[in-house]
């Protein structure tokens, strides 16, 4: 009992350390369950998007592959698992981003599980009603990771896309994880729970994780108190059906192919 009352004053002070004034956000455009729908056309450019962060998570125009930005750099997964460079003209229906300034610094010596390590994050949070930004870097025993490959008109849901998805596993290998952990009750906007993008240390390959083992993690964290969504003003957008609850959707959609 008092190991775990000292855990908790320990995570606590991390917190306290930041200043209470200082408000910290992320950006976001369009919502996931517009994504989940089927709503592909990218209605605003990277370039434009850059002002808003250096760091998220996102897809391309037609859903043509994962977006990851780290390091103040944009990259494209295509559907061969490979990165390149994203231009500042290249257009996405979604993307989530903001400058990434860490508050917390946690360490997890191994991991049999991506649920495994998601237990370790959530015993680290000060509550899970918060929206938070995470960056993981260390050594991977294995990685797996999935990219969905780049749609046709007209676009089908993101289930059906789900089933064709590329997964690509990794082993042995040093890289980084880097991603969001968004509550519940945000779940038609952004995927409820952890959702990660994996690039290799030389910033060659990657994906979005599907699953982890894990042999050394040095993890930061942004605790954030604001969440900005900017709405597409054009495009599929408008006229998308947007009033049923995509939870259910959302879920298959993150899960391995398998469980779909």
């Amino acid at each position: 009992m008092l190991e775990f009352l000292n855990s908790i004053l320990h995570r606590k002070s991390r917190y306290l350390a930041r200043s209470p004034d200082e408000d910290r956000e992320v950006y976001q455009y369009s919502t996931i369950s517009s994504l989940i729908e089927g709503v592909y056309e990218g209605t605003v450019t990277y370039g434009e998007l850059k002002a808003h962060g250096d760091f998220g998570l996102g897809t391309f125009d037609a859903l043509d592959g994962e977006m990851v930005a780290l390091d103040g750099h944009f990259y494209q997964i295509k559907q061969d698992g490979k990165l390149y460079l994203v231009s500042p003209n290249q257009k996405t229906p979604f993307a989530v981003l903001l400058h990434f300034r860490p508050d917390t610094e946690v360490h997890l010596e191994q991991a049999k599980s991506y649920s495994e390590l998601k237990e370790f994050l959530n015993t680290r949070l000060i509550s899970s009603n918060f929206v938070y930004a995470m960056r993981g870097d260390g050594f991977f025993d294995r990685v797996k990771v999935r990219v969905v490959p780049r749609q046709t008109k007209p676009y089908p849901p993101m289930t059906e896309v789900a089933k064709t998805q590329l997964e690509f596993e990794y082993v042995k290998t040093e890289g980084t994880i880097c991603g969001f952990r968004f509550p519940k009750y945000a779940s038609n906007l952004n995927v409820p729970g952890y959702h990660m993008h994996f690039v290799n240390k030389n910033r060659t390959v990657g994906g979005h994780v599907l699953e982890a083992q894990i042999n050394g993690l040095t993890i930061k964290i942004e605790q954030l108190s604001g969440f900005h969504v900017q709405l597409p003003s054009k495009g599929q957008f408008l006229a998308a059906d947007l009033d049923e609850d995509k939870s259910m959707e959302i879920e298959e959609v993150e899960s391995e192919r398998t469980n779909i």
